[in-house]
């Protein structure tokens, strides 16, 4: 009788021990997912930011290369050879020199 009570306590140790094996690899199963999840989920947060931002640098560069229009036609009237004719006459009272007041040289 005692060798089968030995034989029960043992198989009952068994069954124990395979019990909390299966409970730990539920949970490292479970944790394992968990943090596959916390990853995709970063991922895409991360992803969206970034497309934020791409979005953000596509309408400075627009607002940029208008910027730049602009300024190079307010460059292009500024150098403007009639608007520097206008300014010197009218501002500086500039004239053409007569003929006697050019001087050749050779």
């Amino acid at each position: 009788m005692q060798a089968v009570e030995v034989l029960r306590q043992t198989v009952r140790d068994q069954d124990r021990t395979s019990v909390n094996i299966g409970y730990s690899a539920w949970i490292f199963i479970a944790t394992v997912l968990m943090a596959m999840l916390i990853i995709y989920v970063w991922s895409h947060i991360h992803m969206t930011e970034l497309e934020y931002q791409i979005a953000r640098e596509l309408s400075s560069k627009e607002q940029f290369t208008e910027e730049q229009a602009k300024l190079k036609l307010e460059l292009a009237t500024l150098k403007s050879p009639q608007r520097i004719e206008v300014i010197a006459r009218e501002k500086l009272s500039m004239i053409y020199p007569g003929r006697e007041q050019v001087i050749l040289l050779k």
